[in-house]
């Protein structure tokens, strides 16, 4: 199978802000300090970033707010001017960053549809032989006379949608326009969409949904802090995403500690595959809980134990272990290291676990930490709080007289 040709072939972009670290706040501040010198500091928005897009591919861009996702989309539109780098494009562009740019609250729909497709290129007889789909596609028939100043935030959405779906252009720029409008609206956005996709239109996408990434894109890339992190399948893209989007520093273990002082905790953590820390597991992959504690004394025989709660503090399950005992202590100053692997069927959500040590066989509470850690858990299909391994049967019967029925 011939490989597409390259619609779009980005090589070594870079992007720079200068941001004022000291504001002038009054007119007279200004005045009595006109020449004072002003500091800045560089934001990198892009840091040197390559990467193609294929003729006739559907390219998801995503990435956490900042990460430089949206100056890229600009500088593709030149909106922006890259401070180095290149960019190549084989194909009419047309890009959508916001929709409703362009329109004029004092005109009315039809001659904001004839003004906007002249500025996409079209001309004005070429704009009036596609009104009456425009408005038809926005459901706007009743009011296209209708200055655009009364119309709803809902009705200037499907308008501007359906503006852009007339734009004869090879390359279409978009950013976060998927969800607009009511349901059964979306779901013609969704139609146009496939269709655009079948018509074999290179499309750029800007979102946060990975669903829709997912649906729609044959490739997908991932940016963080102004560098690519992955470019691949959408499913794998989606996954990275989530993993990094529920990433953050972890707390102090030692926090909300009751008991004496035999027993301390050093961390826990929850651990990835390679052993690293982490912040979330996707459903179905194992939770690697691994915690180390302290004896400050010696101890004969120890109980951990942990109970497992949702974000609503709902009790999940709980599990536990002995360590030592009468015939085998815990001697003082020993590091003890508790690892759990456990299986993980749990909807996504945020997950605490709580950590108690006892003494062995006795209810004498030596060390409890409420949230040692959270976690997050993302993707599957997963609801309420766990997915149940399950088999169901049905039988259905041939009528009167039969002793068929269903059991589940």
């Amino acid at each position: 199978m011939p490989v597409a040709a390259t619609a779009i072939e980005v090589e070594g972009l870079r992007k720079s802000f200068r941001i004022p670290t000291h504001r002038v706040d009054s007119l007279k501040e200004r005045l009595v300090r006109p020449f004072a010198a002003r500091d800045y500091r560089e934001l990198r928005a892009l840091d040197g970033i390559s990467f193609d897009v294929r003729q006739g591919e559907f390219f998801g861009i995503v990435g956490r707010n900042g990460s430089g996702k949206s100056t890229l989309l600009k500088l593709l539109a030149s909106i922006y001017r890259a401070d180095a780098g290149s960019i190549r494009m084989r194909g009419r562009l047309a890009p959508f960053i916001e929709l409703g740019v362009g329109f004029n609250a004092e005109l009315t729909a039809r001659e904001n549809v004839v003004l906007n497709g002249v500025m996409m290129g079209l001309t004005p007889n070429e704009t009036r032989n596609r009104l009456d789909a425009v408005i038809a596609f926005a459901e706007l028939e009743e009011f296209i006379d209708l200055k655009l100043k009364n119309y709803s935030s809902g009705m200037l959405v499907r308008l501007a949608f359906s503006v852009m779906l007339e734009a004869d252009a090879d390359i279409l720029l978009i950013d976060e326009v998927l969800a607009v409008g009511d349901a059964a609206f979306q779901q013609k956005c969704a139609d146009a969409f496939r269709e655009m996709k079948a018509q074999g239109k290179t499309i750029i996408l800007v979102t946060h949904e990975m669903g829709t990434v997912e649906d729609y894109c044959h490739r997908a890339m991932l940016i963080d802090d102004g560098h690519i992190q992955h470019v691949g399948e959408p499913d794998e893209v989606g996954r990275r995403y989530l993993r990094m989007n529920f990433e953050r520093s972890g707390g102090d273990a030692s926090g909300g500690v009751e008991g004496d002082s035999d027993i301390r905790m050093l961390d826990a953590r929850i651990e990835d595959a390679a052993g690293g820390r982490a912040a979330s597991v996707e459903h179905g992959e194992t939770i690697r809980l691994r915690v180390e504690l302290e004896s400050k004394r010696e101890v004969a025989g120890l109980d951990v134990g942990f109970i497992v709660t949702n974000a609503d503090g709902i009790g999940v399950s709980q599990l536990g272990t002995t360590v030592g005992g009468k015939d085998e202590p815990v001697g003082a100053g020993r590091h003890i290291g508790v690892s759990v692997d456990i299986e993980n069927p749990l909807a996504a959500g945020r997950y605490f676990i709580h950590c108690g040590v006892s003494r062995a066989m006795t209810p004498d509470v030596l060390l409890y930490v409420h949230n040692c850690v959270d976690f997050v858990v993302f993707g599957g299909e997963a609801r309420g709080l766990v997915e149940l391994e399950h088999e169901i049967e049905v039988v259905i019967g041939d009528g009167e007289g039969s002793d068929g029925g269903g059991s589940l």
